[in-house]
């Protein structure tokens, strides 16, 4: 989210969607069907997390709060994170304030992932001032050093680009990425999909003004939805949640603020003897959602996304693709990023977006510690995704 942000009030239109939500409740509104447990507790607001195939937790801070530290490695207690790769790569200014090189620094990042050849891919959206070009950042996580920079220039990049979060395939060497186009104002109708060849080093946009990544304006970010601390955010985030499944065959996405889950082959996504429109014919519509932020998904094609104003996460199982309630908790506030480790949980973290003063009426009420939550799958799903 950017700080292109505002509040508005918003009245009490359905069930609270917490653990103890009220039973007899239909839709995503109704009680979760299983539990999620305070894994860790944190400092600062996490954004994207993902897993090392060692087995350590990697927290992306969530750039809403311009953090010191951007990624960091979560400790042994559980209660902090030690700065990774390193604490020169936090910032991309000096102690005397001048600007860094913008290919050794991090400047703005919410989506990261740990690839299966142990490659950590960093996204930054280079947002903070002074803007930089956007980029991925691959590091190699055995070797503890470098692996690459991918700059993601214009036009692939665009100044409303806010670079989200990605999926990696790895047998096709490419990466997608969801530009959620909020960085310069609270309405994102210039979102697309982004794909990064990895061979080349090249990118391109995709799908921009599609309504498979549009968002829809009748449908502002609703907050604590039948309690007395009900609002509405009058910000309209275009594709936010993506997911490849573990065949690499079919790519799932969706806005943020939209009522629908859509799918597209890779094949033809990457197929560049399709025009706008010829692509756009290929994308389906897979289910009905929520507005919902962080996607991920099972090796039996079961859908997770983060219902960020309704502190809960969802799920739309392959079978039914019917949407419901998995997981909630009442301190579960604004869940983002969803991933999964192969301890055989998935783990999201809270934010607390809605409760920061920005959000908040001027009253900040977010506050340490933000947790993060894990849960147990349906399914087993593909670490650091």
């Amino acid at each position: 989210m950017s700080s292109m942000l505002r509040r508005r009030g918003g009245a009490a239109l359905s069930c609270l969607a917490l653990a103890a939500a009220v039973a007899g409740c239909a839709g995503p509104s109704a009680p979760a069907t299983t539990t999620a447990e305070v894994y860790a507790r944190l400092p600062g607001g996490p954004g994207g997390i993902t897993y090392m195939p060692d087995g350590r937790l990697v927290v992306g801070y969530h750039p809403f709060y311009d953090p010191a530290v951007k990624v960091g490695l979560l400790n042994a207690a559980r209660d902090g994170t030690t700065p990774y790769p390193n604490e020169q790569w936090q910032s991309c200014k000096r102690a005397d304030g001048s600007q860094k090189d913008p290919n050794t620094c991090l400047n703005w990042v919410l989506g990261l992932h740990v690839d299966a050849n142990g490659i950590l891919w960093l996204l930054d959206s280079g947002q903070s001032a002074p803007r930089i070009t956007p980029k991925l950042v691959g590091w190699d996580t055995r070797g503890n050093r470098l692996h690459r920079i991918v700059p993601i220039p214009a036009p692939a990049s665009i100044p409303e680009s806010q670079h989200n979060d990605f999926v990696v395939d790895n047998q096709r060497n490419v990466i997608v990425i969801a530009d959620e186009a909020i960085a310069t104002g609270p309405v994102g109708d210039k979102a697309a999909l982004v794909v990064v060849d990895l061979a080349s080093g090249q990118s391109r946009r995709v799908l921009q003004g599609h309504a498979s990544v549009m968002p829809d304006k009748s449908r502002p970010i609703t907050v604590d939805q039948g309690s007395p601390r009900a609002k509405s955010i009058d910000v309209f985030v275009g594709v936010d949640g993506i997911a490849l499944d573990h065949r690499g065959e079919w790519l799932y996405y969706g806005p943020l603020n939209g009522a629908k889950v859509y799918r597209v082959r890779m094949s033809d996504l990457l197929d560049r003897s399709l025009d706008a429109a010829a692509l756009g014919a290929r994308v389906q519509t897979w289910a009905d959602k929520p507005n919902a932020g962080g996607m991920s998904i099972d090796r039996e094609g079961n859908l997770y996304l983060t219902e960020v104003g309704e502190r809960a996460v969802g799920i739309i199982p392959a079978d039914t693709r019917k949407y419901r309630r998995f997981v909630a908790d009442k301190d579960m506030v604004w869940p983002d990023g969803v991933t999964y480790s192969a301890d055989g949980h998935m783990y999201t973290g809270a934010a607390q977006l809605p409760l920061s003063a920005a959000l908040n009426g001027g009253k900040a009420e977010n506050k340490a510690p933000y947790l993060i939550y894990r849960f147990r799958p349906l399914a087993p799903g593909v670490p650091g995704f």
